[in-house]
């Protein structure tokens, strides 16, 4: 699954990570904008694609087919 943090004091939002990396991530964003407050918010779960790799798999190919045609034309 897919969490992102939400921050209860200011409009800081983490990226999409594991359930512990995004609470340390909370933890670090705290500690360094809102000193001596204990750490609120909310944490959001990706439901609709919990594995997304977002576009990175695309462009990946993209590359890929742009590097054949390259080496293709050069013979």
């Amino acid at each position: 699954m897919a969490y992102r943090y939400r921050c209860g004091e200011c409009g800081f939002t983490t990226r999409w990570a594991t359930e512990s990396e995004v609470e340390d991530l909370a933890v670090a964003h705290y500690a360094d904008r809102h000193p001596r407050m204990i750490p609120g918010g909310s944490v959001e779960i990706n439901r609709k694609n919990p594995n997304s790799l977002g576009c990175v798999p695309l462009f990946g190919l993209a590359c890929l087919l742009l590097f054949l045609l390259i080496a293709s034309c050069q013979r």
